[in-house]
């Protein structure tokens, strides 16, 4: 019996290795610069649709306005939200039908003045640019907005595109609290606060949170709002309670919260010398949650109907996407996870079911892009990495999105950006200068290359689905 076991699992094996070597694909090669002063170009591997193994195209359900397909249907709500179905999550519309948000961020007719002046030469109105480009982007297989488009343009069309709402309540917040140090931190992380650190503790910032969300009031009834992030890449740093305790003053509202937490935790009048690596994981969930208790309450205050997404985790290395516990608590008020994912050339496996693991939550990327050395553009800013080509970036979307799609625990991705940065405007953060970034140039010109392999894998979305589904 055994050895006709082994026997039908050796013909199988040899049967099943013939059929890959028949079908194994040459994937494409890529060359990148991880940033433009990095000493040499390595080579990575690009998996596309036209090489993956047993799949062949073939054409998806249709549309409804939302960009949905039109099978499956769920409970309808009247508003967006996720919902896992076996062992995948799916973003429910407000018709009940399911829809992975494909979407472009800062869709918006210009962003500089010479961009203004390229716009209103190629349109001629920025309601004209809306209906030009928002049609485009469908026809390319992208069905929503990201992060800082232009969603009064959106809301107000006779055919809106789904979107999202960034708040940037902390952010808020921290423009009055740096006013208490003549306009300027002795020491500070590269997103601007203090000692990297997020100022949950401060009283004045629950009026800055309240205030920032106010005005989401006039959003709550509408049927195109995916959700809303509440800020972005803020600094949720694992040692959070090393950098209160050893930086603060001890009459700050968060020397003065972390001291409390620490004596209490430690049943004593505890120092830096008393904390383990235990207690900073524990804190920065203790931290974190003070952060998410505010935020949520004054979403829910003013618009209860819409998905909260989070804040935009961005930091791998002993920041928020490898801390459990902060994804333990993001799982109790976040709807989706957005992540901003960088310095990867594709998501790692293990970690995307980590995520979803420690929350029980989907999650959605919500900026991830490479630049191309053959838009004639610097390229020195931006943390996206560098090909040679925009057939390279199409080749790197294509093998970043395959991998979403086999974790069955993303429900989206927000390409960023709609448009290059205008190397000419100065005006602008010098992370947003003299790179190529977008699916169009500054002058609003399309990269053919780029989009006509995004629209490739766009379109097969739903078929992938039901590929590493089955």
């Amino acid at each position: 019996m055994n050895l006709k076991i082994s026997l039908v699992g050796l013909l199988c094996f040899v049967f099943c290795s013939q059929s890959w070597a028949q079908s194994n694909p040459n994937y494409y090669n890529v060359e990148i610069k991880r940033a433009k002063e990095s000493p040499k170009w390595e080579t990575f591997t690009a998996k596309t649709i036209d090489k993956l193994p047993f799949y062949k195209s073939k054409k998806e359900p249709a549309l409804n306005s939302y960009g949905s397909w039109k099978v499956n249907q769920q409970n309808p709500t009247g508003f967006f939200r996720s919902l896992k179905i076996k062992d995948r999550w799916w973003i429910i519309d407000p018709e009940g039908f399911p829809f992975i948000n494909k979407g472009v961020a800062v869709f918006r007719p210009y962003s500089s003045e010479n961009q203004e002046k390229a716009m209103k030469e190629k349109y001629g109105t920025v309601d004209k640019w809306y209906k030009k480009e928002s049609d485009f982007l469908k026809s390319q297989g992208f069905n929503g907005a990201g992060a800082w488009s232009d969603v009064d343009l959106i809301r107000k069309s006779k055919k809106p595109i789904v979107y999202t709402v960034i708040v940037n309540a902390m952010a808020s917040y921290k423009a009055e609290h740096i006013k208490r140090f003549g306009g300027k931190y002795k020491t500070a992380g590269w997103q601007g606060y203090r000692f990297d650190l997020v100022m949950v503790f401060d009283p004045e910032f629950d009026a800055y949170c309240d205030a920032a969300f106010k005005p989401v009031a006039k959003y709550k009834d509408d049927k195109y709002l995916l959700g809303y992030y509440s800020d972005n890449e803020l600094p949720w740093k694992t040692d959070a309670l090393d950098i209160s305790i050893k930086n603060l003053e001890k009459d700050e509202p968060g020397y003065i919260a972390a001291k409390k937490w620490l004596d209490k935790r430690k049943n004593k009048d505890a120092d830096l010398s008393d904390i383990t690596e235990e207690d900073r994981i524990a804190f920065s969930g203790f931290y974190f949650e003070t952060y998410m208790k505010k935020v949520t309450a004054a979403l829910k205050k003013y618009d209860p109907n819409h998905m909260y997404l989070g804040c935009r985790f961005n930091q791998q290395e002993r920041q928020e996407l490898t801390n459990p516990e902060i994804f333990k608590v993001a799982g109790k008020y976040m709807d989706i996870i957005s992540i901003n994912h960088y310095r990867k050339w594709e998501p790692d496996a293990t970690q995307m079911n980590d995520w979803e693991k420690w929350s029980g939550k989907p999650f959605l990327i919500t900026e991830w892009y490479t630049k191309g050395e053959d838009s004639g553009l610097k390229n020195n800013t931006g943390a996206g990495w560098l090909v040679k080509t925009q057939q390279d970036r199409g080749y790197f979307y294509q093998n970043f999105v395959l991998d979403l799609l086999k974790s069955k625990n993303c429900v989206g991705w927000h390409w960023f950006t709609y448009q290059d940065n205008d190397p000419n405007n100065l005006k602008v953060d010098p992370s947003n200068r003299d790179s190529n970034k977008g699916i169009v140039d500054s002058d609003l010109n399309r990269y053919e290359p780029l989009l006509k392999q995004m629209k490739i894998i766009n379109d097969q979305v739903f078929n992938l689905t039901a590929f590493f589904d089955n």
